[in-house]
């Protein structure tokens, strides 16, 4: 299934088209001629040539500069070729250099931005002044690709050259889109049956990666089904020459033996790729109610990009005789499965690095069959990007029990330490702790302690006696559970909130679930359970300025243990709420008066400064929910904007972080919808708002074209099916 679209010449001739060719044409082309024979430089010459005019009083910007740097390294950079004005050429000289980190010639090419995963851009031409202005460029609907609508569609484009790509719909179609106008350029599906019907991880997923090398593009993926297909990325049409005939069976060669159509395995992510390297990680199920102690296992494996062939495999729970294998007591290791890397891989090529964010191990809430730390479970693993070596690892949770699996990628930042440079990496969590560690060395930068962990009693568990809870940076957000944090409108909802907070166990982070008893407690409350403080989204970094921006939400869950029926686990505890009644749901939220628990914010923004390990500011995020703007019980009070809960990925400018609003609120025009918001990011104040019809579901992303910086967000809902818009200021 494709559609397709389809240039030698000399600077005489026509100007190149592509980013940067305005500035370039409006600030250099009126006194420098091109003669592409004898005035081809590297990227360094001809960012030296650029110093020397401006020193000589060329007048632009900082960001004009950038983008003509860019496109005179794209377009005549040193020639390798008989004719060296080919598109190969122009994007092998778009590649960043290995270890060189961050998007470059106003593009997007990978998930986060690039392989460090900052979600940062330098463009500017969007900005406080006029993002208020912004207007739908393009619109791309996703309805029809899949049997059925999709509404929960989280993917992050990629944007090369001029070609937009993303996943889409409910079978996880690949399109390529025209970056300028939307229209679609060739789309790819499969159709697998019963396997993809099956798969643990279903619908359109988070989006793919992009790889050349010079001399042909691909487009790579992995399916619901969890196979990975390589593309020609002008075509969309399988390479025939990678694994079989394009395709590459994920559940085979992994080291296990499994059920090639009912296997608990999958994968939602985007595949990373790095030099001739894929990295595919695993999912599976979700943890709530697993069907047995006993699972598939979610290793990592590395694969060549040119031929699909396995080149390495990493063991996240430790065969025996590998490092980690002694930290599974009662020979758990060799029936205990999960333990994936269901999220984003960041990798260091300078350091020939990646980074593995492991979920913890079968049973989220109940580790009775898995006694130990067990090790890899929620740790991030550094490993050889050739060899899948692992060359050190940090632990964040010795064997959980809260699903705090770390479920977004590492941010490889640099920064500065006491005066001296220091190679780093963020780890976001979903309990609102961030840890950055020295990413040569997993050490950490500012002390960690390990601190006395409560101790549980739920029966056969085994508990960790500490945990490790860093000393710098501050929480980003709420964690654990205390009446301090409980609703405050009025003193008659605190009272009740207190009343139904005596219900429960409290205590600080790392309080582990209790046995769920009808006359109590009811369970633990856990703030940022289930989904977190943060989540798959992650945070976006700052080169410039060391500056750390994330979102977290603030919401608060009874984390209980209960029997499963016999038909439905073979483990002795799952999640869920005693109850009286057989047909009260087996998970019930923590509420007052319909109103959330907890006071405000639901939902906010937080930026850290990484040099110091400080928190700058503060912004609650979204407008104030229509359940809590209406309720019977806020009547006539001022309620301040309340931000809201989700899951958002922030994009980070040059002037600005943007991140749109979860789910819709109605304004006092009864129009139903979300707003893409900006603000200062050194400062977070307010720097404008567009009206989306739906909440954002996927991180934004950004781009220039032709001279115009884009704006592309992923919007869906209930009732609404997956659809990205395309933002950019009006002509």
């Amino acid at each position: 299934m494709t559609l397709v679209a389809s240039s030698g010449l000399t600077f005489c001739q026509q100007l190149p088209s592509g980013p940067g060719k305005e500035p370039f044409a409006r600030i250099c082309s009126s006194c420098h001629g091109l003669d592409v024979a004898t005035g081809r430089r590297t990227r360094d010459g001809w960012a030296s040539t650029i110093d020397n005019m401006r020193a000589r009083g060329a007048s632009g910007s900082d960001e004009e500069f950038s983008q003509i740097l860019g496109y005179l390294a794209d377009n005549f950079g040193p020639a390798n070729s008989a004719n060296p004005q080919t598109t190969n050429e122009r994007v092998e000289a778009k590649r960043p250099q290995a270890g060189i980190q961050g998007t470059s010639g106003g593009e997007w090419p990978t998930y986060g931005g690039d392989l460090a995963n900052r979600r940062y851009s330098p463009l500017d031409q969007i900005n406080a002044t006029n993002f208020n202005k912004l207007q739908l460029a393009w619109r791309f609907k996703t309805d029809n690709f899949g049997p059925r609508p999709e509404y929960r569609f989280e993917s992050t484009p990629l944007m090369v050259g001029s070609t937009l790509y993303t996943t889409a719909g409910s079978r996880r179609t690949v399109v390529a889109l025209d970056a300028e106008t939307g229209e679609m350029l060739w789309m790819h599906n499969e159709h697998e049956g019963a396997r993809g019907e099956e798969a643990p991880r279903q619908l359109s997923g988070r989006g793919l990666a992009y790889w050349t090398d010079g001399s042909e593009e691909r487009i790579l993926y992995v399916t619901p089904g969890y196979r990975l297909i390589a593309l020609d990325a002008r075509t969309g049409s399988p390479i025939k020459t990678f694994g079989n005939a394009g395709v590459v069976d994920l559940k085979l060669n992994d080291d296990q033996e499994m059920d090639l159509v009912h296997s608990d395995i999958g994968l939602q992510s985007a595949p990373t790729v790095a030099g001739n390297t894929i990295i595919i990680g695993a999912a599976h199920r979700s943890g709530e109610l697993p069907k047995s102690r006993i699972n598939i296992k979610g290793y990592v494996r590395g694969f060549d990009v040119k031929t699909g062939k396995r080149l390495w495999i990493f063991h996240t729970i430790p065969l025996r005789g590998e490092f980690g294998y002694d930290t599974w007591e009662g020979n758990s290791a060799e029936y205990t499965g999960n333990t994936g890397v269901w999220s984003q891989i960041s990798v260091d090529e300078s350091l020939g690095l990646a980074y593995l964010p492991v979920e913890l191990p079968t049973g989220d809430y109940y580790g009775a069959y898995r006694p130990g730390n067990g090790l890899f479970g929620e740790s991030i693993v550094a490993i050889d990007l050739k060899t899948g070596q692992r060359k050190w690892h940090y632990q964040l949770v010795h064997h959980g029990m809260w699903d705090f699996d770390i479920p977004c990628a590492p941010v490889l930042v640099d920064i500065t330490i006491d005066g001296k440079p220091v190679k780093a990496l963020a780890q976001a969590t979903k309990q609102s702790i961030l840890y950055v560690l020295n990413r040569v060395t997993g050490e950490p930068i500012w002390p960690i302690v390990e601190r006395p962990a409560p101790k549980g009693d739920a029966p056969g568990e085994w508990y960790s006696p500490t945990q490790p809870v860093p000393t710098k940076p501050p929480f980003f957000g709420r964690n654990g559970s205390t009446t301090q944090e409980l609703i405050d409108f009025t003193s008659e909802l605190r009272a009740e909130a207190l009343q139904i907070t005596s219900k429960y166990k409290v205590g600080p982070i790392f309080t582990p679930p209790v046995v769920s008893k009808v006359d109590g407690p009811l369970g633990t409350l856990v703030m940022g359970y289930p989904n977190g403080g943060s989540n798959w989204a992650g945070g976006s970094y700052d080169p410039e300025t060391h500056i750390f921006y994330i979102f977290s939400q603030g919401t608060i869950n009874s984390l209980g243990l209960v029997p499963p029926d016999p038909d439905e686990s073979d483990m002795r505890y799952v999640a869920g709420t005693a109850s009286v009644s057989s047909d009260a749901p087996r998970y019930r939220g923590v509420t007052v008066q319909g109103l959330p628990l907890l006071r405000p914010p639901y939902g906010q923004i937080t930026a850290i400064d990484l040099n110091r390990g400080e928190i700058l500011w503060h912004v609650a995020h979204g407008e104030t929910p229509d359940d809590v703007r209406n309720s019977p019980a806020l009547k006539g009070l001022d309620i301040p904007c309340t931000g809201r809960p989700g899951i958002i990925g922030v994009l980070t400018t040059k002037t600005l972080v943007i991140a749109g609003e979860a789910g819709t609120f109605t304004n006092a025009a009864g129009k139903r919808g979300a707003l893409l918001r900006a603000y200062d990011k050194a400062t977070g104040k307010d720097a404008g708002a567009v009206y989306m019809p739906m909440g954002q579901t996927g991180s934004p992303m950004t781009y220039l074209l032709r001279g115009k910086q884009y704006i592309v967000v992923a919007v869906s809902g209930q009732g609404y099916p997956g659809e990205l818009l395309a933002f950019t200021l009006p002509d």
